[in-house]
């Protein structure tokens, strides 16, 4: 029977011009920003200056392989993902507003059922997206970064992994945020305006009050922390190379790194993970109870 439901909301949603529909736009903003990132980190030995030097000292490398490709990298999946949690919004809101919430709950045994099928059909959602963002955001970096500044096989693993993670948990993070909304309209403008907007100033404020590890128990800041804490990681500004390049690398620039990295106040990518698996699991259990017994006649 859980086949047959899952079956079903695949059909529902390939029947839609939707799942394209944003991830054409995934694509094409993923690659954007990997190309544009992809020219500003070939200068960014010139931006950090002096503190480039200690960096490298510090990482054990030459000045001319610092991997920072991976700023690039990180960066352009974040914002593909962001298109991740768009999607998983209309997973049940979308049939609230669609008006075909009533057959889906009537032909499922329980609404149990139901709300399982749709999770485990947009795990399977997230996992693409996550692939199209990945090959988008390598695309862009690849033809822009400085050979001798590209991530390692290891380190492109890396990141690939953590933004297939990153596009999964947010799109049932989006499912969840839906769900208790009852509304795509509604937490579609919530999204754009608390993610690219709102938590940014609270960020940036809050790094200025002192609290520079807000950023990453903050819903974006922890989502953009499974993947931009590798690439800060990488240049020692996270995690247990904290301690070794501490005397090396003053506070300020490391959360510098961890900024251009995409992940300001982020622990590492899999505390970030589970920071978010936490809201995740938040917004998805209060849709889970709210759907429960809402009214669908």
């Amino acid at each position: 029977m859980m086949g047959n439901l899952i079956k079903a909301e695949f059909r529902k949603t390939l029947s839609l011009n939707l799942w394209w529909g944003l991830a054409i736009p995934a694509f094409g903003i993923a690659l954007l920003f990997a190309l544009s990132w992809g020219s500003t980190v070939n200068d960014f030995r010139d931006f950090l200056g002096s503190d480039a030097e200690d960096l490298a000292r510090a990482l054990g490398l030459d000045i001319d392989t610092l991997p920072v490709g991976l700023l690039a990298l990180g960066r352009a999946v974040n914002i593909g993902v962001f298109f991740a949690v768009l999607f998983g919004v209309s997973a049940l809101a979308g049939e609230y507003t669609r008006k075909t919430i009533s057959t889906t709950f009537l032909t499922a045994p329980n609404r149990g059922s139901a709300l399982s099928a749709k999770m485990i059909t947009y795990i399977v959602w997230g996992l693409v997206y996550g692939v199209v963002v990945v090959a988008a955001a390598s695309i862009g970096t690849v033809l822009t970064v400085d050979g001798g500044g590209l991530p390692s096989a290891g380190q492109w693993l890396g990141i690939a992994g953590a933004g297939l993670l990153a596009a999964v948990l947010g799109t049932l993070f989006g499912v969840g945020l839906g769900a208790v909304w009852n509304s795509v309209a509604g937490p579609t403008v919530f999204l754009c305006i608390w993610m690219l907007l709102v938590e940014h100033i609270l960020v940036i404020v809050g790094f200025a009050a002192g609290l520079d590890w807000l950023g990453g128990v903050l819903p974006n800041g922890a989502l953009n922390g499974i993947v931009g804490a590798v690439g800060a990681e990488a240049f020692g500004a996270i995690g247990s190379s904290l301690n070794v390049y501490h005397n090396e690398i003053n506070e300020g620039l490391q959360w510098s790194m961890q900024f251009f990295a995409g992940a300001p106040g982020a622990f590492s990518w899999w505390a970030s993970a589970l920071i978010f698996l936490g809201w995740t699991m938040l917004f998805f259990g209060a849709g889970w109870a709210a759907n429960q017994k809402r009214d669908i006649t």
